[in-house]
């Protein structure tokens, strides 16, 4: 029950400037307005809020910040290294292994003119190699299979130690693209140099009764680079351009099902490589009789691989599967 006023007590008037106390109906205890009103004033303003860099959340302490200096995932190293370990996408990679078979035919067309033997094809390969002990060392082309052996050897090496560094490396990472068709392009201007300082005799009419055994360094650094292509082209599963070899390719065209399919993805890049070996191989064989030299056939493929190098330098990143 509340208490009721006394009324026998007299309350006084205010006098002037006084603040008139309001009485708590439900205590005895009076608030006066005027002492809210200063007690609110004496309070310390509140500072707007500042931005506070996050705590480290293991230390619970403030990273240390130098003035213009980013923080370290936005270095450019660190940018560097995530756009060189993000792996290709392997959209229109068909285009650049359309520009590795015209290499094979070009480099091929032209180390037979000169050694008589192929450095991708290893089928021709293989058969001159079956032929060595019946072919007579008085032809042309002396001691062919001696120089087929050492292209297929050298070819299974590059497919076993191209293989191994992609698997090992990560086969669509752009870093791992990036180097296999480097060395490659090295390669290929290594055998260029050689022929080019006269360590191997670049005149395409200098095969005689005897082999120069020093045409074997070009042949052997040829064929090994040769199958960096082929593992590159099954690394970005593009089985169908094989890049150095034909049979299987011709197979594959004439036993399509949807061979007159106006919609055939699989043939079409068939074709074409069949097609840019062929133009390759062509070219090589002008080149050759034009110059007279080897070397400037290989400086040509050597430029051609360089350029594909660098297309992949900036090829687009694979894109990311919303899950």
């Amino acid at each position: 029950m509340l208490p009721l006023p006394d009324p026998e007590k007299t309350v006084e008037p205010p006098a002037p400037g006084e603040v008139q106390p309001m009485r708590n109906p439900f205590s005895n205890s009076f608030v006066a307005i005027s002492s809210m009103s200063k007690t609110t004033e004496m309070l310390p303003q509140e500072k707007p809020p500042q931005d506070v860099p996050p705590q480290d959340i293991s230390t619970g302490e403030l990273p240390l910040e130098k003035p213009g200096i980013s923080p370290p995932s936005q270095t450019l190293l660190n940018r560097s290294q995530r756009y060189l370990t993000a792996e290709v996408s392997t959209a229109h990679a068909d285009v650049l292994f359309l520009w590795c078979c015209f290499i094979s035919g070009l480099v091929d067309s032209t180390i037979y003119n000169a050694f008589g033997t192929f450095v991708s094809m290893q089928t021709g390969n293989t058969v001159f190699l079956g032929l060595g002990g019946a072919t007579p060392q008085d032809t042309s082309k002396p001691y062919g299979w001696a120089k087929s052996l050492v292209s297929i050897s050298c070819f299974c090496l590059g497919c076993l130690t191209f293989s191994h560094a992609t698997r090992l490396l990560g086969k669509l990472r752009r870093i791992t693209v990036i180097a296999s068709f480097l060395v490659q392009t090295l390669i290929i201007f290594i055998a260029a140099t050689v022929v080019e300082v006269g360590v191997v005799e670049g005149n395409l009419d200098i095969i005689t009764d005897d082999i120069d055994w020093w045409t074997v360094i070009p042949i052997a650094l040829l064929s090994f680079q040769s199958a960096g292509q082929i593992v590159g082209s099954r690394a970005v599963n593009l089985s169908e351009l094989p890049t150095v070899v034909l049979t299987s390719m011709l197979h594959d065209i004439f036993t399509d099902q949807k061979l007159v399919a106006k919609d055939n993805v699989k043939r079409n890049r068939r074709v074409l490589a069949f097609f840019a070996i062929l133009i390759g191989a062509i070219c090589g064989g002008f080149i050759g009789q034009g110059t007279d030299r080897m070397q400037i056939p290989l400086w040509i493929a050597g430029g051609i691989k360089l350029a594909v190098t660098f297309a992949w330098v900036f090829w687009p990143e694979k894109p990311t599967s919303v899950v």
